[in-house]
């Protein structure tokens, strides 16, 4: 499967929005990928996270986890591809945690997915509750990839399937903000 072969089906899923979007992370974006609604139809799931980890050793990972709730659907595939253990971390009142039960037994070597990163503050955010439960996360799958240009995210190797230079904004210098056109705010952060 081509990046355009998988750009097509967020076409089709009707998944790559235009318009005014505040994204996950407060930058402001004409551009959206909702991964959901690729992700709702089992055999893409399927497809994007055999393409993930096509280059991936079963065996340099213990562990699958994701940051809800965006990576939740694409992280479980990817761990049953795998045959690993899945956990997630998500938010409660805005900080991420590690709840539900879950625990990461010493030294245990993680693989972080997550289905479109741009700053990459909830994988960061993840990452940071990994270690503090004894966790090692080693790398980071993403589907996509919203600033590629961007160095210096992660201090541990990223590998997308989706490079996607989307051009983002500070709502101060936004400049849909400043034609006074309203934001709509499709992601989860945020949305309750």
């Amino acid at each position: 499967m081509t990046e355009q072969d998988m750009l097509d089906m967020y076409e089709e899923a009707g998944a790559l929005l235009n318009g005014h979007f505040v994204l996950s992370s407060g930058r402001h974006s004409a551009r959206y990928l909702q991964s959901a609604l690729v992700l709702m139809r089992p055999s893409n799931a399927t497809a994007l996270a055999t393409a993930l980890i096509q280059d991936i050793d079963p065996d340099a990972y213990d562990m699958v986890v994701a940051p809800a709730i965006g990576g939740l659907v694409i992280g479980q595939e990817v761990a049953r591809q795998l045959d690993k253990p899945f956990i997630f971390t998500e938010r409660k009142e805005g900080e991420m945690l590690m709840r539900r039960g879950f625990s990461i037994p010493a030294e245990t070597r993680l693989l972080v997915v997550e289905d479109v990163i741009t700053t990459g503050g909830s994988v960061r955010e993840c990452i940071a509750v990994v270690r503090e439960h004894g966790g090692k996360p080693t790398k980071i799958l993403a589907v996509v990839d919203r600033a590629p240009q961007q160095q210096g995210r992660f201090d541990i190797p990223h590998h997308t399937v989706i490079a996607l230079d989307v051009e983002t904004f500070a709502q101060e210098d936004c400049p849909m903000c400043q034609a006074g056109t309203a934001a709509i705010k499709p992601g989860s952060r945020g949305n309750g």
